[in-house]
């Protein structure tokens, strides 16, 4: 299936308009790249000396070749949040966009199903059939699910497959995301640079669909559904970069609820896929 980004699941109507729609993207990317620069930043102290550390935003992920491990579907659990990025140019060009080495957001629901919204609509698919179609893929996790928040989880994604693709969200998605990069230059603070990003947000996506979802968004109304929100923000800002941002050791771009906790990599963890994933050259 085509698709012009991973993480939107945009299914363009002719190969021209995705191939238009992937070269304005590219260029508004790499102006976001080399113009901007957006790194969100925060001062932290050192927990023994207390001297005061700038520490930003990690663009890379902790892979098996650094630090990192390699898990398989069994270690999965229900609520289980997966980030996910492929080989191709389409991928590669969100990736590029967004300054990060994931493009697509799903959720694991346990029983060996993964829900992910896509441009075709929602849908509910096997893990060996998610796993197949990725270059890379990496996990996440609430430390605070409980049984009664997978329960709460389980029956909204039951209640979303089928439904149709919020195209619009994603459509609106590329101005804010340009925009919303000068809330995100270095040392702007953590309480300005949240709400700076959420009145661009209330502005450039106040017209985009809440009753349809795109991928990330699918995954964050699925949390809150299950009264366990990862963030107040609106879930039409937030990108799989976003959430990639939201994982312990991090700078996220707006404030959240609870840091994730690293699982490990289904799929890839290499540097081809994952150093180079940013639009930068492999070592």
């Amino acid at each position: 299936m085509s698709r012009l980004t991973k993480f939107a699941g945009f299914a363009p109507h002719s190969r021209r308009s995705a191939w238009g729609g992937l070269c304005a993207l590219l260029v508004i990317g790499l102006v976001i790249g080399m113009g901007l620069g957006g790194c969100a930043t925060r001062i932290d102290r050192h927990p023994d000396s207390g001297v005061p550390t700038l520490q930003l935003q990690n663009r890379l992920l902790l892979t098996p070749i650094n630090g990192g491990r390699t898990i398989v579907g069994e270690d999965l659990r229900a609520g289980d949040i997966v980030l996910s990025a492929t080989h191709g140019i389409n991928s590669l060009g969100i990736r590029i966009f967004t300054v990060s080495p994931v493009s697509h957001a799903a959720l694991y629901l346990g029983d060996d199903r993964i829900i992910e919204a896509v441009g075709s609509g929602i849908r509910t698919r096997s893990t060996a059939e998610f796993m197949a179609d990725e270059a890379t893929i990496v996990a996440f996790r609430h430390p605070g699910m409980t049984d009664a928040h997978t329960e709460a989880m389980l029956a909204f994604a039951q209640a979303q497959n089928g439904k149709k693709y919020n195209t619009t969200g994603i459509v609106l998605q590329a101005p804010f995301t340009l925009q919303r990069q000068y809330c995100e230059l270095p040392l702007v603070p953590g309480v300005l640079r949240d709400a700076c990003i959420r009145g661009i947000a209330a502005v450039q996506l106040g017209a985009a669909r809440n009753d349809r979802f795109f991928c990330s968004q699918l995954v964050l109304e699925a949390y809150r559904a299950a009264n366990l929100p990862l963030t107040d923000a609106s879930a039409l800002l937030v990108t799989p970069a976003d959430l990639l941002h939201m994982r312990e050791g991090d700078v996220p771009s707006v404030q959240i609820k609870q840091a994730l906790q690293y699982v490990g990599h289904l799929k890839g963890g290499y540097l081809e896929t994952d150093v180079a994933a940013a639009g930068q050259p492999t070592p």
